[in-house]
């Protein structure tokens, strides 16, 4: 197994361009596909998941031109159309790619297979499977129900109305609404609480964006009318990566100052919000048109916080109980357990090789570094690029090795070249 050693991190000082949103480059990838007219994409992210997305949208007959960061879109104005034959799409680990392109080929023309990768495997998808399936969706299972692989036969569904799950993921209701323009509008209610608020909130900017109006109650039903298109917006400038800034702003608070660009102050996504926790926890932080400055400002506060508003940005407190006064407590994150691994455990895993005390339960880790070792630890990374990108955070503290760095190449390949440098030693 590839591996690199990280030797310990004094401080880091500088500046750091995101890559762009990998949530908002395949939503938005999609959106442009099923539109009238050609959409330049900018800032798009460069990274296996978007890979995924693109092979999958050219295999399914939608012309593409990618020129790095820039990517062409001519949408196709409607469903997918591809005849007899089974397409089948090979799409990794990439639940931003697998969740909507369910949906969409479900009310799409054609026969279809969606596969991926044995992670993938464990992945529920059955939720969205059984909420399409009631409006008469074809929708079957290769291996084990509720899970993919997926074969799809698509159809215009028997009914408009239906309601789904909001208590494991959001993915599951942002497919429904991506794709209700394919099903000629639909009304979808929500049962149980819905989690992840702010990744629906920022799939319903970018929908409105591209010409469909979605109206709600809450966030406990959706509607979008029978005449709902999607129309392209001539370009669209994707944003900076939050969560990729969490891993940032975290080093500067834990030692150092750095301004992150490629957020600004109107953000539609809600890791933004991961900067509110690191001022309560202590660091400084300056929000500017287009960029954010973080800073250290003493020794952080340890923190008890619910984070199932922003789960993948919450995994970036665990490494940082090494910085705290007190323990530091992530309450109500369920979701990471079907994430690209159990991420509570695998994070609990590796903590303790820090010869720290962590507890775990169904749905909160808890970390305190009070006591610790003074070996170097290897970490696994599960094949989860937020885990190495995470535990990199450990290198403030001590040397560390960190496996398969390579992994990160899922949402930021760059990673660790960015770290580098920032980084003073």
């Amino acid at each position: 197994m590839n591996s690199i050693r990280i030797e310990k991190i004094k401080s880091v000082s500088g500046r750091v361009t995101l890559p762009g949103s990998k949530s908002l480059s395949n939503r938005a990838l999609l959106c442009a596909s099923l539109s009238d007219g050609r959409t330049t994409l900018l800032n798009l992210l460069r990274s296996d998941d978007t890979a995924r997305m693109i092979e999958a949208l050219k295999a399914l007959g939608v012309t593409i031109n990618d020129r790095g960061t820039t990517c062409q879109v001519d949408g196709i104005g409607h469903g997918f159309d591809t005849g007899l034959n089974r397409i089948r799409l090979d799409l990794g680990n990439a639940g931003t790619a697998m969740r909507p392109l369910c949906a969409a080929l479900a009310f799409s023309n054609g026969n279809y297979e969606l596969t991926g990768s044995k992670r993938m495997f464990e992945r529920p998808i059955g939720p969205l499977c059984e909420a399409l399936r009631s409006v008469g969706a074809h929708v079957d299972y290769l291996n084990n129900p509720g899970f993919p692989p997926l074969v799809i036969r698509g159809s215009k569904p028997k009914s408009h109305e239906l309601s789904i799950d909001g208590s494991l993921s959001s993915q599951f209701l942002t497919a429904l609404l991506l794709s209700s323009p394919l099903a000629g509008g639909l009304n979808i209610r929500v049962r149980g609480e819905l989690i992840s608020k702010p990744y629906v909130d920022l799939s319903i900017r970018l929908m409105e964006r591209f010409g469909v109006d979605v109206v709600r109650r809450g966030y406990s039903e959706f509607t979008i009318k029978d005449d709902a298109r999607y129309k392209s917006p001539g370009s669209f400038l994707i944003e900076g990566d939050a969560t990729a800034a969490t891993y940032f702003a975290a080093a500067a608070a834990i030692a150092g100052k750095v301004e992150i660009y490629g957020l600004s102050e109107n953000s539609v996504q809600g890791d933004t919000a991961f900067l509110n926790v690191l001022e309560r926890m202590g660091a400084k932080v300056t929000r500017l048109e287009h960029s954010v400055v973080v800073e250290k400002q003493g020794r952080l506060k340890g923190i008890d916080v619910d984070m199932n508003a922003m789960p993948d940005a919450a995994m970036t407190l665990v490494p940082l109980a090494l910085y705290t006064d007190g323990p530091v407590t992530i309450r109500n994150i369920a979701s990471w357990r079907v994430k690209e691994t159990d991420r509570i455990s695998a994070m609990a895993t590796e903590m303790r090789k820090l010869g720290v005390k962590v507890e775990t339960g169904a749905d909160f880790i808890s970390i305190d570094a009070s006591v610790r070792n003074h070996d170097i630890p290897s970490f696994d990374t599960y094949d989860d690029h937020r885990m190495a990108m995470c535990m990199s955070l450990c290198a403030f503290d001590r040397d560390i090795v960190i496996n398969d760095p390579q992994c990160v190449a899922k949402t930021f390949p760059g990673y660790f070249k960015e770290l580098q440098a920032i980084t003073q030693r």
